[in-house]
């Protein structure tokens, strides 16, 4: 007997000995992958330069859904289109902005996304801006005078510069002027828009409805050349985001009595109603082939830069982690699902419906690793409010490089998120879900729903950072003999109710957008 379980320890010892071999080995297998035969650039390129932004119900969305599909189909991974709902299909053509009186000016610009197209002939009008009103009364009465105008509907920027320029080069008195000088007229424009009756969202159509010839607006993102550029407020006229740098120029010059006149060129498609996808790869499990890993990145972006890193990066991140994982460990013991999801900028769509569509999956998620926020390497993690998460999470974290996992703060258990992004809607449906958080790389101010968010603004090394984080975690995943636990933590007392803060519910989608 004393012999039987002498062999048998030694069987355990042995054993355990070489799974930690053959974990060591996939790792470093997989490591090397992502770093000597990097698939990220070409990627990067196909994507970005080649498709160009993927605003959802466009053709360039339709064309990355095909093309993400025959590109797993290459590394040999199983992937499908899967319809979720539909949207107001629509595609932007030509938009040039010069200005033609009291001299000539290329205007830098762009129209907003779903905006209905002017012809080739485009329109012209001369330049006003909103008055200073007493109550809404007479802003009414002054709406009357905006028939065959384009109306400026921002307020004119007092500097182009960011704070953070201000702070290394004017004196502190100089800043803290300028700053109290914003202030004060972000006072008086907010207030200004109160007496209106309007707001921001629902002025366009007011002005629309008063018979102006177009709306101009400035975005500022509050740093050098960059806009956000979202949708069209508008149902016939052409609303357009300006640059503040000309922008402003306009404005003055309007103030000044130039009455400068604009030519606005903003052709586009009206392309009906168009169906909405997530593209789906699936990497079939061995052993456990019904609980799932899933990679998740929403794929759709706005249209005012090509979408680099919101969410290009986050797409080739999950869509590289995939092709190293088929490669280095093509028969993982758990199904690895990839999920691009359209529409998450409109509110989570493609993933709510995922979720809602497959509870079957949701319910046998063993980790949920979503990457959205921008090109920089993963630096924080948290549990989302799933009390044991630290159990399973820190365990498969150890398992990474330190040259990796050095980067990154934990927080378990953490509390769970309500939105910002797609692995919300896995949490709220009690999946463990977890955001891979990245480094700020100025993405609020520069890239994120900007002008300036394109290809040269990516950080490959950042990336493909994410990409061996990303695999290491699934291979992890996927390995533990253990099923995850979603039992929630009590989360922390609302500071209104005086009670603990309630579990976030899950959200219906919306399958049916922009055609209201």
């Amino acid at each position: 007997m004393i012999k039987k379980i002498n062999l048998l320890s030694a069987f355990f010892i042995i054993t355990s000995v070489v799974n930690a071999q053959t974990d060591k080995e996939v790792i470093e297998n997989i490591v090397n992958e992502a770093s000597q035969n990097s698939q990220l650039k070409e990627l990067a390129y196909e994507l970005m330069d080649g498709i160009g932004p993927r605003l959802v119900g466009t053709p360039q969305m339709e064309q990355a859904h095909d093309w993400a599909v025959k590109k797993f189909d290459s590394w040999g991974i199983a992937a499908e289109n899967e319809k979720w709902g539909e949207w107001k299909g629509w595609e932007r053509g030509i938009t040039h902005i010069d200005m033609v009186y009291p001299r000539v000016k290329t205007i830098e610009g762009t129209q907003l996304a779903w905006n209905p197209g002017t012809s080739s002939k485009g329109v012209t009008a001369e330049l006003i801006v909103l008055p200073t009103v007493k109550d809404s009364l007479a802003f009414d009465k002054w709406l009357k005078s905006v028939k065959g105008k384009i109306v400026m509907v921002s307020m004119n920027q007092i500097t182009g510069r960011p704070d953070d320029n201000w702070e290394e080069y004017a004196t502190p008195e100089s800043f803290e002027k300028m700053k109290a000088e914003r202030d004060s007229l972000d006072k008086a424009w907010r207030d200004n828009m109160r007496k209106t009756g309007y707001t921001s969202r629902t002025l366009p159509e007011a002005i629309e409805k008063a018979g102006a010839a177009g709306i101009a607006q400035s975005y500022w993102s509050k740093g050098f050349g960059v806009n956000k550029i979202f949708s069209a407020r508008t149902k016939k006229i052409p609303m357009v985001d300006i640059a503040l740098e000309d922008y402003g120029m306009l404005y003055r010059m309007v103030e000044h009595g130039a009455k400068p006149q604009l030519k606005i060129v903003a052709e586009a498609k009206d392309l009906g109603v168009v169906p909405t996808f997530n593209t789906i790869a699936t990497i079939k499990g061995t052993e456990k082939p019904e609980e799932y890993v899933i990679l998740s990145a929403h794929f759709d972006s706005w249209d005012g830069g090509t979408g680099a890193t919101d969410n290009g990066t986050g797409t080739i991140t999950m869509m590289e982690t995939a092709r190293v994982l088929k490669k280095m460990y093509p028969n993982p013991k758990r199904t690895i699902i990839i999920g691009l999801w359209g529409s998450e900028e409109q509110g989570l769509n493609g993933s709510r419906s995922f979720v809602e569509d497959h509870p079957e999956i949701v319910k046998n998620v063993q980790a949920v690793f979503n990457q959205d926020n921008g090109t920089g390497r993963v630096v924080n993690l948290s549990g989302q409010g799933f009390l044991h998460s630290y159990d399973y999470l820190g365990k498969w974290l150890n398992a990474v490089p330190k040259d990796v996992s050095k980067h990154i703060e934990t927080h378990f258990p953490g509390t769970p998120s309500r939105g910002g992004s797609d692995y919300a809607s896995f949490v709220a449906a009690g999946a463990p879900a977890f955001s891979l958080s990245s480094l700020s790389w100025s993405y609020w101010n520069y890239t994120w729903h900007t002008n300036r968010d394109t290809y040269d603004k990516i950080v490959f090394d950042d990336v493909q950072n994410n990409v061996i984080l990303t695999a290491i975690l699934t291979y992890m995943a996927s390995e533990d003999p253990e099923k995850t636990s979603t039992e929630k933590s009590v989360l922390p007392i609302d500071d209104e109710t005086g009670k603990p803060q309630e579990w976030p519910s899950q959200r219906e989608p919306t399958r049916r957008g922009g055609l209201d």
